[in-house]
């Protein structure tokens, strides 16, 4: 197979222009080039990768699985032809970032602005993806390191815990619960539920915790994410047991969050392929996302 960088650059350019004209003007070249680049691409692989009409361009099969793949190798690529003429010397790049939503949303803003202020010559992207599909991302090296709430099994990764985050119970303020200053897990029995649903890494620790202190009761809904969860709550559905750090700053409005005891805590972990050391740079937003949890807790 005698595939070249430019088929390459410029399948990618289609694929994210969907428009031959806009991808020729993206990689400097004409759309006849551009036409006769995909059509040699799609010779060398034996597949048809586009579906070309007068009004637009979609991916087939192939092209989709092609373009998913094809940003972060030639990412790489770009990089290590960069260290090997001694560019930037593994100062200047991207690193991704796959992450969980809470985290994606409760931790990540502040990593992300402290990578800009203390390494100006990352780009830190972040991949904000549902638990199993972050950890999926690790594992096929898509992703440089993940940010996740702790894995039933880490056989195949390394993983730093870097933040003990404890449940707390979510309840509206005139709840007959809320003028406690602390809640047993075993006072939850009875009263209709708002959890988190089965993709969240932490739906399988609350329903363990629930387990252990015999708690028997509905789970009304189950939403994929927390201000979802929290609107429900206000509507009366029922309460909720939510990771600390799911709670806004600011507060939650007419709700109150109080804790739970005993106290239970789930981990936040970076992780990265077990047999696939991350690179220098990776290393150093790695450890500013340690350094940035730190001060969080």
């Amino acid at each position: 197979m005698n595939v070249t960088l430019r088929q390459l650059r410029v399948f990618l350019a289609v694929a994210g222009e969907r428009n031959f004209s806009r991808a020729g003007d993206a990689v400097a070249l004409t759309q006849p080039a551009v036409s006769r680049a995909i059509l040699e691409l799609e010779s060398q692989v034996g597949l048809k990768l586009l579906d070309r009409t007068t009004r637009e361009v979609v991916l087939t099969d192939a092209g989709q699985s092609l373009a998913a793949r094809l940003e972060r190798v030639l990412d790489e690529l770009d990089q290590t032809l960069l260290d090997v003429r001694g560019m930037a010397r593994a100062r200047r790049g991207k690193v991704r970032v796959a992450s969980s939503p809470t985290l994606s949303a409760q931790l990540m803003p502040a990593c992300i602005a402290a990578c800009a202020r203390q390494e100006p010559d990352i780009q830190l992207v972040l991949l904000d993806r549902i638990q199993q599909d972050a950890l999926d991302s690790v594992r096929t090296g898509e992703v440089d390191f993940g940010v996740v709430i702790e894995p039933s099994s880490t056989d195949d990764l390394t993983a730093e815990t870097i933040l003990n985050d404890p449940f707390v119970l979510v309840v509206p303020a005139g709840h007959a619960l809320a003028a406690r200053k602390t809640v047993r897990w075993s006072a939850l029995a009875g009263h209709p539920l708002v959890l988190l649903d089965h993709a969240s890494g932490s739906r399988r620790l609350i329903d363990d915790a629930l387990a252990a202190h015999g708690v028997q009761a509905e789970v009304a809904q189950q939403l994929g994410h927390p201000t979802t969860v929290f609107r429900m709550v206000e509507a009366g559905i029922g309460i909720s047991v939510m990771p600390a750090l799911a709670v806004p700053p600011g507060g939650l409005g007419t709700l109150v969050s109080l804790p739970l005891v005993p106290r239970i805590e789930r981990r936040v972990m970076l992780v990265h392929r077990r047999n696939r050391a991350p690179s220098p740079l990776a290393q150093r937003v790695w450890r500013l996302v340690r350094e940035t949890a730190a001060a969080t807790a």
